[in-house]
């Protein structure tokens, strides 16, 4: 026992006046049951993302048009759903679908179960969960996509138009390539929000991973903080993983906030990879390159 008593109590608040066992922490964090709840973590928070950005994108458009009923209906949209808490959404439509009973589509659907699962995740709670994170992302996404097409050169387009593209060709072509670079680095950020937002699922008993962890080994072994612990550090990996994914994106697609300078700097293994993009100079295509005349 350490005689120091600030070293005693720092101790004491690690273990919680010893009682919390982190021999449950080292045995139980690759759990089956945890790495299945990781997997449905995942799958969640990248489909939610997918749908999301495209509901995104789809109310840009609304919020654009001149008919009024689908622009009125995307200022509606966004201004309800970012005005309402994400888990009051969830447990709203998890009771919706309950009461046109979704769950009689979902009887004998079980596609986590073709991959070996132990666990059973109810399918009616994720696609409520699923929806949700979707609607509730596309209102965020929709402020991205805006200040990311917003952000190109009105004149863009105008010379689209002057060489004959139509608008929606001129904005698959021209515009959103370009906005893209804009979009990544809060996409991004958005989808980081988003893997831990899934543990909002828990409240309608979604299997993901806070779920699996907290509460099906937590009450069973009376050790609920040392399963919040796995939980924690899974949520850790998730994230910091997806970080270093970000970092390499925003860098191939040249998106970054990299100060000029840096471009030459950069390490033997981001050439190895192709990450970092080409620098200013190199950037500039031959046809856009000033003229050089030859006087003699």
């Amino acid at each position: 026992m350490n005689s120091n008593p600030i070293i005693q109590f720092l101790i004491n608040v690690i273990s919680l006046n010893n009682s919390f066992k982190w021999e449950y922490v080292f045995k139980y964090l690759f759990h089956p049951y945890v790495l299945q709840g990781v997997f449905v973590t995942i799958v969640l928070a990248v489909c939610a993302q997918l749908v999301g950005s495209v509901i995104g994108l789809l109310l840009y458009f609304f919020r654009r048009s001149q008919f009024g009923p689908l622009m009125w209906f995307g200022r509606a949209y966004v201004l309800l759903v970012r005005g309402t808490p994400l888990l009051v959404q969830i447990l709203f439509l998890a009771t919706f679908l309950q009461l046109i009973h979704v769950d009689r589509f979902f009887a004998s659907f079980d596609p986590f179960g073709q991959f070996g699962f132990s666990i059973q995740v109810p399918m009616d709670a994720f696609v409520a969960a699923l929806a949700a994170l979707s609607i509730n992302e596309g209102a965020y996404m929709a402020e991205i996509v805006r200040a990311g097409i917003d952000a190109i050169d009105t004149g863009q387009m105008e010379a689209a138009k002057s060489l004959g593209m139509t608008y929606g060709l001129a904005m698959r072509r021209i515009v959103l390539p370009q906005a893209a670079r804009v979009i990544i680095p809060p996409l991004g950020n958005e989808f980081n929000g988003m893997l831990k937002n899934t543990s909002l699922a828990y409240v309608i008993s979604v299997s993901e991973l806070l779920f699996t962890s907290y509460k099906t080994f937590g009450p069973a072994f009376g050790a609920t903080e040392e399963f919040l612990v796995i939980a924690s550090f899974w949520y850790l990996v998730l994230t910091s993983a997806w970080g270093l994914i970000q970092v390499a994106i925003e860098r191939k697609l040249n998106a970054s906030n990299v100060e000029p300078g840096s471009q030459n700097a950069r390490s033997r293994w981001q050439r190895s990879f192709g990450f970092g993009g080409r620098s200013a100079r190199e950037a500039v295509p031959e046809a856009l390159a000033p003229p050089s005349f030859d006087h003699r």
